[in-house]
């Protein structure tokens, strides 16, 4: 099997490590593989396939010397840094699938979840955005049903661990400080119903991935969405309550069937047992986890489903890898 050449910028982040870490789990043919971070970072020394690998600055200079060496770099290093170099590392060869928000929405770049739309991959041009990490999660849960049922409008609220804004928002937590680093308010024993800035319209950009990305992913800018987001003091594991409303009647088995029998999914459904996703359990794994099933007689044909998934791998760092491994051998 032919080995491909890997480079992780921002390698020393939190979903930088757990880019390593992954593809080592899921035992990638990695030939070389560079590791790039600021200058703080650089020198550093990361152990990766018993290797030992030295970071390296960023710096234009150093990618260009590596022209025609990459296969394939994965980004996750900031909107600002991925707008400079996700072009220059496309430049000298190499695919990039990108973490951060700034390429998602461009209309020449896919974006991709490898379960739910894995042809859109094979569209690039270079770059490949890798969704909002709540959002990955959603449209897993939401793929089956849309493809059986057509949805008409999604309502989702969620209750995300501060994983998600990195580590000074695991350090908040840690400390319980009343004077927090990344947060503007106090996390321990809190509820912060505000996760990214706040736009004009009262929606905070959080909100807004979630609604704009699941719209792109599924193909349907006409679908109905709304958000709420909300930072809840658990460190890893994003929970979602998700409420569908279809354009075709429903019922709770045929819902069941349609996520039981959906690739990356797994149903814990068993309340008279107090079986249900938890972030607890969640955490560590790559699937997405979905129970509290419930149809919803509000409305003429409708669902509450409960999910959560690990927001550093599912949600980031397994679902980049998971790109790389579809274009490579075309399927996860």
């Amino acid at each position: 099997m032919k080995r491909i050449n890997i480079a992780i910028v921002g390698a020393t982040g939190m979903v930088g490590n757990k880019f390593l870490e992954v593809i080592e789990e899921r035992n990638l043919p990695v030939g070389d593989c560079y590791l790039f971070a600021s200058k703080k970072s650089a020198g550093k020394v990361v152990n990766f396939f018993g290797k030992q690998l030295t970071v390296i600055e960023l710096t234009r200079e150093n990618v260009i010397a590596l022209a025609g060496k990459v296969d394939y770099a994965l980004f996750s290093a900031g909107g600002a840094v991925s707008k400079e170099y996700a072009p220059l590392f496309v430049e000298i060869g190499a695919t990039v699938v990108d973490n951060s928000s700034y390429w998602r929405m461009n209309d020449d770049v896919p974006l991709v979840v490898p379960e739910v739309n894995p042809s859109d991959a094979f569209l690039h041009h270079g770059i490949i955005a890798n969704p909002n990490c709540s959002t990955i999660q959603a449209v897993v849960a939401l793929k089956p049903l849309y493809d059986k049922y057509g949805i008409k409008r999604v309502v989702y609220s969620t209750y995300q661990a501060v994983s998600g804004a990195g580590v000074l928002g695991v350090e908040d937590l840690k400390s319980g400080t009343d004077e927090p680093k990344k947060f503007a308010h106090k996390i321990a024993f809190n509820a912060l119903p505000h996760i990214d800035v706040f736009e004009k319209d009262g929606y905070t950009k959080e909100e807004h991935k979630m609604i704009n990305e699941t719209r792109k992913i599924l193909h349907d800018d006409a679908l109905k969405i709304t958000a709420t987001t909300v930072r809840i003091p658990v460190f890893f594991g994003h929970s979602e309550s998700i409420n569908v409303e279809f354009e075709k009647p429903c019922d709770r088995d045929g819902v069941l069937t349609a996520l039981e029998n959906f690739n990356g999914i797994v149903v814990q459904d068993d309340t008279a047992h107090d079986i249900y996703p938890l972030p607890i359990y969640a955490e560590g794994r790559d699937e997405v986890f979905v129970g509290r099933i419930r149809i919803d007689d509000s409305v003429e044909s409708g669902v509450n489903l409960w999910v959560v998934a690990d927001n550093i791998r599912k949600g980031a760092a397994t679902n980049a890898v998971q790109i790389v491994e579809l274009l490579m051998f075309g399927k996860i």
